[in-house]
């Protein structure tokens, strides 16, 4: 469904990606594993267009998306849930739900969009008049979720969904991760979280210093003396 092919990119004069390449099968969940600073998230943004790719290519669907702008991908299935969730804290659970349902494809599929997220979240559906900036943290990353739905998407980029949470809640994100796999959407996903991502995942990259340095089966990654020393530094 997606292929990067030797992206690489960066901030001002600082390269940060040096020739990545990955793959994200259809109807899969893709981890991308490494050390903070590695890549990752500069990863995700170059993917979704918020960071202007140097040099690579970018291909979604047998089409290539390489300079396409963030809304433009947005419109072709492809959206993210951004680390830090950036919800807009004084508006209504409901009212940032809906701001997810900009494009046409979504307006189309809105009651059917918005049926998906009250049945994974029903707290959410509970809390609609709520002001998002009054729910708990874990709460907080399943409007995050709900929104990024709410563009009814094929492809799901997800940015450290479990940062912050308490192990309980890191179960229940995790938990929801497997269901939308189970929805039929397909997930790429970052996560500091190396074991409990590579129990729910069918593929695993492992990126250091902005390359890949390692990837394989889940099996093969919890294996791998590349992914040890770099979690464990052994």
């Amino acid at each position: 469904m997606l292929k990067v092919e030797k992206l690489e990119t960066g901030y001002g004069v600082m390269q940060v990606l040096w020739g990545i390449d990955l793959e994200v099968e259809k109807k899969s969940i893709t981890t991308v594993l490494g050390p903070n600073g590695a890549g990752k998230t500069t990863t995700l943004k170059s993917i979704m267009g918020i960071i202007k790719p140097w040099d690579g290519k970018i291909v979604y669907k047998d089409d290539e998306i390489t300079n396409l702008p963030p809304h433009g991908k947005v419109e072709l299935g492809i959206t993210l849930v951004p680390e830090g969730r950036h919800l807009f804290p004084t508006m209504s659970v409901y009212e940032n739900l809906m701001l997810g349902a900009y494009t046409k494809k979504a307006e189309e599929n809105l009651k059917d969009s918005l049926e998906l997220v009250y049945s994974l979240f029903p707290i959410l559906k509970e809390r609609a008049k709520q002001k998002a900036g009054t729910l708990s943290g874990g709460e907080q990353q399943m409007l995050a979720i709900g929104r990024a739905l709410m563009t009814n998407p094929d492809l799901i980029l997800m940015d450290e969904p479990s940062q912050g949470l308490a192990p309980k809640l890191v179960t229940e994100v995790f938990d929801t991760i497997v269901k939308l796999k189970e929805q039929g959407l397909t997930i790429l996903l970052v996560e500091q979280n190396v074991y409990a991502s590579l129990e729910i995942s069918d593929y695993a990259y492992l990126i250091a210093e902005g390359q890949v340095v390692d990837q394989g089966t889940v099996d093969e990654m919890r294996e791998s003396d590349e992914v040890k020393k770099a979690y464990v530094g052994v």
